[in-house]
């Protein structure tokens, strides 16, 4: 497959996440929650935690913002269920290392999920936060629960 298609699938792939938002709507109670704003652009999102044991169970989120933001949210939402919480800091780890690479992309990048599909906007470090802002959510969760 050409770049160009590829590129153009992923992009697909984003628009589709940020109409069809998975996981959108909280809940009435999680084991965490953050709210996180992007000040850059006024994006915002609640993160719900929701756990059995240190598994994740599910997330569930509301937010505001660009296309990005919004499918990156659900992205993680259905990349989380069944991982363990160390596994899930892994993954943030991976996904900042991923936003970071100026499009080089990571050489392991299967842990991911379709969320590899967010590689492209690490080309344009002004929407990096967008697409962080679910995951930096999900870490300020995790962060809650070793309090």
């Amino acid at each position: 497959m050409a770049s160009g298609d590829l590129a153009g699938m992923y992009q697909q792939v984003i628009l589709e996440h940020s109409r069809e938002k998975h996981g959108f709507g909280l809940e009435a109670e999680a084991d965490a929650s953050s709210h996180q704003l992007n000040p850059t652009c006024g994006d915002e999102l609640t993160m719900q935690l929701h756990l059995d044991g240190d598994v994740v169970r599910s997330l569930s989120w509301e937010g505001a913002g660009c296309s990005i933001s919004m499918a990156s949210a659900s992205l993680l939402h259905d990349l989380a269920p069944g991982l363990t919480i160390d596994e899930m800091r892994s993954r943030i780890d991976l996904f900042r290392e991923l936003m970071h690479s100026k499009g080089a992309g990571v050489d392991d990048d299967e842990p991911l999920g379709d969320a590899v599909v967010l590689e492209g906007v690490s080309k344009y470090m002004a929407r990096v936060k967008c697409a962080m802002l679910a995951w930096v959510a999900l870490e300020a969760d995790l962060a809650q629960l070793q309090k």
